[in-house]
């Protein structure tokens, strides 16, 4: 070839481009690391509520950066007055901000538009770990790809902790021996269905000790209320967009909860998510529906409340047992500078080593979105007493779900419903006492309104 004169191109025929494409797609796929992952990174993570969440935090990131030669910059945003979420939507507006955003509940579903896809990312962890579960499906796919991974930050189940003494001498139950500290399922575990649950209630309340379940409109109640919709086979609107609210499904979930709220707290109406915490730690209340953060302040600010405490699962309903839970979510916006570093620290951060120290830290508060990683051992350690969140994570023998209240709706409709707390407000309204026709009149204005 002469100087200066180029080579002819050969030419591929469509078939043989065919072919070639299917040969590619039919190799391996490696994660091949490169020098893209260097530079500057801008992480925003949420501010967990054990401090020593943070420093764990801080020292995988910075590790992680030590290594790959990235000048990473690291912020916690409080959820306190909803700053995680104003911070995320103005940097979704102004197309600037952090490479790296921590997403509550529906965030990633709203601000879809501005997130980078993360299949890849998805597609190692799950290839290693297994497959997550159907709530972070529904909150973290659109249109069929992962635009966010979930994290084990965060993430949390909210099932009864009950007062292990007050179920003994009000109600007549062992909620140690219903649920141990082991992989069984016992018969005192199959028989704790939403009728028990009610009798319990009443048992409590009569003594002095009312269930600590609020019908405010923040996430505790809206989850709380879900769940038990759920449990009773109860959509308000279906995936269609369907308005159901007049099925028997929905008529019994009511006539259920007419019974159930007279039981609660004078003051359930006016709960906050501090409020159930507050509930328990004081000693005035025989059940909660929490993660662990009141029983972890007990064990700090009233030991003895924390040594008679212990967390299980859900009742069970005509439909099944479900448990409410708040996933967290990492994700990268699409208008990041370093996208290659973003998705390689967060794939890092979600290797088992990396969540199981964070996981052992804030005493297992955090929830792994991966069940080959329940068998960590912090939560048959913890204690007072012994194992007192080993039933905290769903496991197999719990034979129960994930709930997500809202989530039998399209996700534009849920998140609406979930922020008005459409389901916890007519359990507030039955307990003031509005007959169920009229609850049911009230709930159809409102959700015509978001289904438009």
């Amino acid at each position: 070839m002469e100087k200066g004169e180029r080579a002819a191109t050969p030419r591929v025929s469509r078939r043989s481009a065919l072919k070639i494409g299917a040969a590619a797609a039919a190799l391996p796929v490696f994660h091949i690391r490169t020098a893209g992952a260097a530079g500057k990174l801008s992480v925003g993570f949420w501010d967990h509520w054990v401090p020593a969440g943070n420093d764990v935090m801080r020292k995988q990131v910075q590790a992680w950066a030590d290594a790959n030669k990235v000048d990473v910059q690291l912020d916690f945003i409080t959820t306190n007055g909803s700053k995680l979420i104003l911070t995320q939507t103005a940097e979704a507006q102004a197309k600037t901000g952090h490479d790296i955003q921590q997403f509550q509940i529906w965030q990633v579903q709203a601000l879809a538009d501005s997130l980078e896809p993360i299949d890849d990312v998805m597609g190692r962890l799950t290839a290693k770990y297994g497959g997550t579960n159907k709530p972070a499906e529904y909150l973290a796919k659109v249109k069929g790809r992962w635009l966010a991974v979930p994290t084990s930050s965060g993430w949390q189940s909210k099932g009864p902790c009950a007062r292990i003494s007050m179920f003994k001498q009000y109600c007549g139950l062992d909620v140690q021996a219903m649920y141990p500290v082991s992989n069984e399922y016992t018969a005192g575990a199959d028989a704790w269905d939403y009728d028990l649950f009610l009798k319990a209630a009443e048992q409590c309340a009569k003594a002095g000790f009312p269930f600590g379940i609020g019908l405010g409109t923040t996430p505790d109640s809206v989850d709380t209320a879900g769940a038990i919709f759920t449990a009773f086979g109860a959509e308000l609107i279906d995936g269609e967009g369907t308005i159901k609210i007049n099925s028997p499904e929905v008529n019994q979930a009511l006539e259920y909860c007419q019974k159930l709220v007279k039981f609660l707290p004078a003051d359930a109406v006016s709960y906050d998510d501090a409020s159930n915490n507050r509930a328990l730690i004081s000693g005035q209340s025989a059940l909660i529906m929490n993660p662990p953060s009141a029983w972890a302040v007990a064990k700090r600010d009233a030991p003895a409340v924390a040594a008679d405490s212990w967390t299980f699962p859900a009742p069970k309903g005509p439909k099944g047992r479900f448990v409410p839970v708040g996933p967290f979510f990492w994700g990268v916006w699409n208008f990041s500078a370093n996208k290659t570093a973003a998705k390689e620290l967060i794939e890092h951060l979600m290797q088992r080593d990396q969540v199981q120290a964070r996981c052992d830290v804030v005493i297992g508060y955090d929830i792994p979105p991966f069940d080959s990683m329940l068998d960590f051992d912090v939560w048959k350690n913890v204690e007072p007493p012994h194992g007192t969140v080993y039933n905290y994570p769903i496991r197999p023998s719990h034979h129960a779900m994930p709930s997500i209240a809202c989530s039998s709706a399209p996700p534009e409709i849920a998140v609406q419903m979930y922020n008005r707390g459409t389901m916890p407000t007519m359990l507030a309204k039955l307990k003031s006492g509005q007959s169920i026709p009229e609850v049911i009149a009230w709930a159809k204005g409102e959700l015509e309104g978001f289904a438009r």
